[in-house]
């Protein structure tokens, strides 16, 4: 059985424009350079032969792992949000130590932590110790190095 791929609208969009450009444009790309390749003839020795083969092989690879990860998405909907539980999907707000910060919960596929507010994965240690609190809910998140406590502040 495949891995359910839990992804928001947005991220569901741009998987979609992934597919269709490398399908309609990068293919298009290649194969040009494919046949610019074998017009100098002797592809035993071609780089640039070569070359194109293995971003050709690189893109029909990446093209039917995202085949497969759409046919196992799950759209994620805030149906937690009348309860004001944090669940995939959520944007929280929690403080540690009187920081606070800003994270959108979201499945693996769409973790993102380097821009703001970050994008962490539900399957993350943070994200399991937020998913199903409430406001004001105390959690700690233990390492191998580390524990944290983190106040949920807000959940929208």
């Amino acid at each position: 059985m495949s891995e359910i791929i839990y992804l928001t609208h947005e991220g569901l969009e741009k998987l979609q424009w992934e597919l269709s450009y490398l399908k309609n444009e990068k293919r298009m790309e290649i194969a040009a350079k494919l046949k610019e390749a074998i017009s100098f003839w002797d592809l035993s020795e071609n780089a640039e032969y070569a070359e194109a083969r293995d971003e050709q092989s690189a893109v029909e690879s990446r093209i039917l792992e995202l085949e497969e990860q759409l046919k196992n998405v799950q759209i994620i909907e805030d149906s937690n949000k009348k309860e004001n539980k944090v669940s995939i999907g959520s944007k929280v707000t929690i403080s540690n130590e009187g920081k606070e910060e800003d994270y959108i919960i979201v499945g693996s596929k769409e973790a993102d932590i380097l821009n703001k507010p970050a994008k962490i994965s539900n399957d993350s240690e943070v994200g399991k110790a937020l998913i199903w609190k409430k406001k004001w809910d105390v959690v700690k998140v233990k390492s191998q190095a580390w524990i944290n406590e983190y106040k949920i502040i807000d959940i929208k």
